[in-house]
């Protein structure tokens, strides 16, 4: 949780257990490097994250890990997986409806660096895992189902080789 990573060339990211969390994958469509955080919370509010723990803070520092990696910013892509409501609402507060506020905060961060997201697996009230494998493929797994692609980079490789 709060953690981020990148990989090249191969290799498999994951994250498990993403509740009211959101796993936010970055990819090159035209290489194989790739990025993933675990964002908790949508705000940092002033709090320092060396990882990825807030949506503001992780989008940054995992655009910056994946550049220095050799991705190339107009190439870039966002999978969004989790932001459920994992536990029911009883009350207003700034706990309630964590999931959709961590969906927003992510999409926010990722607009101000102007990477579009091309594929999500948001909400509803079950838990995910998500892996990301370098070359760009990322499945996801929801409590009780078995794991499926979606989203698979490698058709835009192809086309641009």
């Amino acid at each position: 949780m709060g953690e981020l990573a990148t990989v090249r060339e191969a290799g498999v990211l994951c994250t498990i257990g993403l509740g009211s969390c959101v796993g936010v994958a970055l990819v090159d469509r035209s290489t194989s490097i790739a990025a993933l955080a675990h964002v908790v919370l949508p705000e940092s509010e002033g709090r320092v994250d060396p990882g990825g723990k807030f949506a503001d803070t992780a989008v940054p520092k995992l655009l910056e890990d994946i550049l220095r990696l050799g991705a190339r910013r107009t190439r870039l892509e966002a999978i969004l997986v989790g932001g459920a409501r994992m536990f029911p609402t009883r009350t207003a507060g700034p706990h309630a409806e964590i999931g959709e506020r961590n969906q927003q905060g992510v999409r926010d961060a990722l607009r101000l660096q102007r990477i579009p997201v091309v594929a999500h697996a948001l909400g509803g009230t079950q838990g995910r895992t998500v892996r990301v494998d370098a070359d760009g493929r990322v499945r996801v797994r929801t409590a009780g189902t078995p794991e499926s692609v979606l989203y698979d980079a490698a058709p835009a490789r192809r086309v641009a080789a």
